[in-house]
C-alpha cells in the first residue's frame, strides 16, 4: 500500500478579475504569478481515501466500515463502493493517485467507469481494462 502525506505550502495573491456582472477569482503563486493547477479529480480523491479509510481500520482507530459510515454521514454502501479501490491492482491505484489536475469535467475518470474494473478478480484483466478506458480518456 501506499501511503501519502504531503503538504504544499507557497504563498499565493487572489485578485478578482472581471468589471460585469461574471467576476473570477485569479490565483497567482510566488513572484511568477504562475497559475495554480485545477482541482484533484475526484477519483484521486476518493481512491486516497479509501487509503486512509484502510490504514484507520488496521490501526484500530475504526472498528470497521459501519462505523466508517456512521462517522462520515453516508451510507454503508458508499463506503463499500470507495473501499472497493482498494481491490484495484496495486499500479492502476498509483496511477490514479498521480492523475493531473483537473480544469474542466472534461475527460476525466468518473467512479462508475472505475468499479466495473476493480469487480475483476485477475490483476492482468484489469490492466487491459484499464489501459482500455485510458485511451478512451485521454
Amino acid at each position: 500500500m501506499i501511503a501519502l502525506t504531503a503538504v504544499l505550502r507557497c504563498p499565493f495573491q487572489v485578485s478578482r478579475q472581471g468589471k460585469g456582472a461574471p467576476r473570477r477569482l485569479i490565483a497567482k503563486v510566488g513572484k511568477g504569478r504562475t497559475p495554480l493547477p485545477g482541482p484533484v479529480p475526484r477519483i484521486t480523491r476518493l481512491m486516497a481515501l479509501a487509503i486512509r479509510f484502510e490504514e484507520l481500520v488496521r490501526g484500530g482507530a475504526i472498528r470497521n466500515n459501519a462505523e466508517l459510515a456512521d462517522l462520515g454521514h453516508v451510507t454503508r454502501a458508499r463506503i463499500s463502493q470507495i473501499m472497493l479501490l482498494l481491490q484495484l491492482a496495486p499500479d492502476i491505484q498509483e496511477e490514479i493517485l498521480f492523475l493531473p489536475p483537473v480544469l474542466r469535467d472534461e475527460g476525466t475518470l468518473h467512479m462508475r467507469q472505475v468499479l466495473p474494473i476493480a469487480l475483476l478478480l485477475e490483476w492482468p484483466a484489469q490492466r487491459r481494462r484499464w489501459r482500455t478506458l485510458r485511451r478512451h480518456h485521454t
